[in-house]
């Protein structure tokens, strides 16, 4: 052998990972049926990206899960759309089930839909850029990958696995006990839940903030602005909004973890605004009268989101002179609390990951994570989220994923289903 033939083998010893002792023969070969597939991984994404599926448009939305249902449908799930009505306005949810009776019964949760159009897949190395790269078909495609490569293995067989793929995770159809009943009905018959939202770093999520959207209608006495501040015309509505506002912002910011955020507001003589613009009209020599405003409240818990609702009630009281203010909250989605259940699902997922050889898995501070629906489902279910790809830019026209961490995620996903379908 020449010194650079050893030299190659040598190199190789250190950059190849070797079948870790940690796992059992069973395992390996499951890890062995991961990497021989993730190949095609980025050729599937790109499908997945050009089905143009924004929650708006129902037609894409089920095309997308006719395109992965048939992908399950090839490992022995059972697949159906389930129909929303069309008063909700949404399209409705990939359902998938393999039966069994082995281990602990696991319900498995994406979403099919984008905040934006699809159809603009992109590589740069490593780098997937488009619309829902990583939030979330990136995550739909670490849970079939998982599942395939337990196929594969001949690990899937009598184990009990309900994939619900909900098509309006990004806006939610009305009402919410309708557009998640499927979601509900399929916790009824599960035992933990795994939820495939991007994975951040070496972490996964124990609790996720709830949200809320809400307005506020002010309406103000109205005529020549040179009689602002009168007893007559008293405040008018901006400058009340204004007060409102400003109240929050001093009050809200003070409770741990809630974010609050004044999105859109319109103030004039005539003012609508709907759920993603509006219209004006006024003068500048006008006093206002009406001014809009809405927004979305984040929360840690359903505790700290009544105090909210409190305070911000409180706040809206209180007028200034010659105005009167209104707030109204909407249905949104409740908060994941931390809890030691959750917190033994992750203490699993960690052990997989150090039994492949990879960091260890800690839980992601609630604080910097966004609303999902896994909170639907948890409580009373244990569960974790983030068992998705690695990327960022999510709701951005750049949203990218990271190619190069796809092998140790998916790996990851199919032992954790393994261990706990034992």
């Amino acid at each position: 052998m020449s010194p650079l033939h050893l030299l190659t083998l040598v190199v190789l010893a250190f950059t190849v990972p070797a079948a870790s002792a940690a796992l059992s023969p069973a395992e390996q070969k499951i890890v062995d049926a991961v990497n021989a597939q993730v190949g095609t991984f980025s050729r599937d994404l790109e499908q997945a990206v050009q089905i143009n599926s924004p929650s708006e448009n129902l037609a894409g939305v089920r095309q997308l899960a006719d395109h992965f249902g048939a992908q399950l449908s090839a490992l022995g799930l059972e697949y159906r759309f389930a129909a929303l009505p069309a008063a909700s306005g949404r399209a409705g949810h990939l359902v998938a089930e393999h039966r069994g009776t082995q281990g602990k019964r696991l319900l498995l949760i994406g979403h099919l839909d984008t905040v934006l159009p699809g159809g603009n897949f992109r590589r740069e190395g490593d780098k997937a850029i488009g619309s829902g790269t990583n939030d979330i078909k990136g995550g739909d495609l670490i849970l079939i990958y998982a599942l395939r490569a337990l196929h594969a293995a001949g690990a899937l067989a009598n184990t009990q696995i309900l994939v619900v793929m909900t098509g309006d995770e990004e806006s939610v159809g009305r009402p919410v006990e309708v557009a998640r009943a499927e979601l509900f009905a399929a916790a009824r018959r599960s035992d933990i839940v795994l939820s495939f939202e991007g994975a951040i770093g070496h972490t996964a999520t124990v609790a996720r903030r709830g949200s809320a959207s809400w307005s506020v209608e002010v309406q103000g006495a109205t005529g020549h602005s040179s009689a602002i501040f009168s007893t007559a015309m008293g405040a008018g509505s901006v400058y009340e909004a204004a007060r409102i506002l400003s109240e929050f912002y001093q009050e809200l910011r003070k409770l741990d973890g809630l974010t609050l955020n004044p999105a859109l507001i319109v103030g004039g003589t005539e003012t609508t605004l709907e759920r993603t613009g509006g219209h004006v009209t006024g003068k500048t020599n006008i006093t206002a009268q009406s001014t809009l405003i809405r927004g979305d409240l984040r929360t840690v818990s359903a505790e700290q989101f009544a105090e909210a609702q409190a305070k911000m009630r409180a706040i809206v009281a209180k007028n200034l002179p010659r105005t009167s203010a209104t707030i109204t909250f909407s249905e949104g989605y409740p908060a994941m609390p931390d809890s030691a259940a959750n917190r033994t699902v992750l203490a699993q997922l960690d052990a997989v990951s150090r039994d492949l050889g990879f960091p260890a898995i800690t839980a992601y501070d609630p604080r910097s994570r966004g609303a999902g629906d896994v909170a639907f489902v948890s409580p009373p279910l244990p569960a974790i989220d983030g068992l998705g790809i690695r990327g960022g830019g999510a709701h951005a026209p750049n949203e990218w994923a990271d190619l190069s961490t796809v092998p140790e995620l998916v790996q990851r996903t199919a032992l954790l289903i393994y261990r706990l379908t034992r």
